[in-house]
């Protein structure tokens, strides 16, 4: 009996250690990649682009087939002395072929480069999927984080309340307070109660979202780390230097200048088309023929006897084709103008986005600054208020109000703190170094 609360006891601690397993943001961005249905659905893109490539690649080499053929021939035929008589006749063929393009204007060249240029672009649309994935895990990682620390100072405030209420109880039992006193205090804990109530849903729906994002059947017995999150102030890199890392590290940048080298092939695809094309081709041929009522050679001394062989180049030159590859240039060169118009709405819009992440980055450090310098004050100043309401020359409202603005200032630093971190962490992302 022993041994089986023992070994229960072992389960049930296991247990309990999985169910308290925390996910640092590392891992939960790693998680969200893996399992995000619009990544998966960017990576397939990429193997379907991978076997372009590859069929691009395997269309320079030789083509091979193979021939065979079996045919019958009935009724009267006329034979070598001009007579006609009736006759049955079989034949047997087997052929061998090949063929290789030698030149066509470079066109397969520049289909294998035109291929790997979109692979490119498909990874770098994969990447910046990533990216904004990364970005809003990042977000509502960081409100979980701020959901729990406001759920902490409710519920610090709420011990408050109910020391104070336990107190004005014994003060009231010796004479020292009144009853309205009493219920006042009774008051205070209830609203404080319905606040950490509050403060409680507003954290579990934090979770859930996060969960959510992270493609998660239930948050239950999901958790995250609360790593040290002390934000030190530091210097805001300038918008210009902010915008050239970018340029050189965000993933549709890269995408738009890989399609537009990508048009560029095209151009050369479709200017292939005015350039000869020659061809190598070759193949070996030999057959059977039987006549009924005839001798015939034997079959392997007339497939021997009957061997063919061909070897032969081709050229053909374009003339005229209804101005076709006039019209595919054009084409391939509107579409180079284009991608080269998107790169610079991508460059318009992304100097935008960074100009407006640096002035949020310089707001909320200013609010972060200011915000710890009115915690202090009003720390300080409740202090002194509990001090001067614990000698009676505070009345209890006043106690309440100055903890309700300490209370107050310290959720706004909190707030603050949270904001300064996330803005922070937009620039690292804009520069590459998140």
């Amino acid at each position: 009996m022993r041994k089986i609360f023992i070994i229960a006891a072992m389960l049930g601690a296991a247990l309990a250690s999985k169910a308290q397993e925390v996910w640092t943001l590392d891992k939960c961005i790693e998680h969200a990649i893996e399992n995000n249905i619009s990544i998966r659905r960017q990576q397939n893109t990429i193997e379907r682009d991978e076997i372009s490539l590859n069929t691009a690649k395997m269309n320079v080499l030789p083509d091979l087939s193979a021939n065979v053929r079996q045919g019958w021939d009935f009724g009267r035929g006329l034979t070598m002395e001009n007579t006609y008589v009736n006759k049955n006749t079989s034949n047997t063929s087997f052929s061998l072929s090949t063929s290789v393009t030698l030149f066509s204007g470079l066109q397969k060249y520049n289909t294998i480069q035109a291929r790997k240029l979109d692979l490119e672009a498909a990874t770098a649309d994969l990447d910046k999927a990533k990216e904004d994935l990364s970005i809003n895990v990042t977000s509502s990682y960081l409100q979980v984080l701020y959901s729990n620390e406001l759920l902490n100072v409710a519920k610090r405030q709420l011990e408050l309340s109910k020391a104070m209420l336990n107190q004005k109880e014994q003060m009231a039992k010796n004479g020292k307070a009144s009853e309205s006193d009493v219920a006042e205090a009774k008051s205070r804990v209830a609203q404080d109660q319905l606040s950490v109530i509050q403060s409680e849903n507003e954290y579990k729906l934090a979770l859930l979202d996060l969960s959510q994002l992270l493609e998660l059947d239930s948050p239950e017995q999901f958790a995250i780390e609360a790593p040290d999150t002390t934000a030190q102030l530091m210097a805001i890199p300038t918008v210009e230097t902010v915008y050239a890392d970018a340029l050189n590290y965000k993933a549709i940048i890269k995408g738009d200048n890989a399609r537009i080298e990508g048009a560029e092939k095209n151009v050369s695809i479709a200017k292939g088309g005015y350039c000869p094309s020659l061809y190598l081709n070759a193949g070996v041929s030999t057959g059977y023929y039987k006549t009924k009522g005839f001798n015939n050679a034997s079959f392997s001394d007339q497939l021997n006897e009957h061997i063919d062989k061909q070897i032969s180049l081709s050229l053909n030159i374009p003339i005229f084709n209804r101005f076709s590859t006039r019209n595919e240039v054009r084409s391939a060169r509107n579409q180079v103008v284009g991608m080269q118009l998107q790169l610079d709405a991508d460059k318009k819009a992304l100097y935008k986005e960074v100009q407006q992440a640096y002035y949020n980055a310089i707001a909320a450090e200013s609010k972060y600054g200011s915000s710890l310098t009115a915690e202090e004050s009003a720390e300080l100043s409740f202090r002194l208020m509990n001090k001067k309401y614990n000698n009676g020359k505070a009345t209890q409202t006043e106690y309440n109000q100055s903890r309700t603005e300490w209370m107050k200032a310290v959720a706004d630093r909190i707030q603050a703190k949270y904001e300064y971190i996330f803005r922070a962490k937009i620039l690292e992302f804009y520069r590459g170094q998140a």
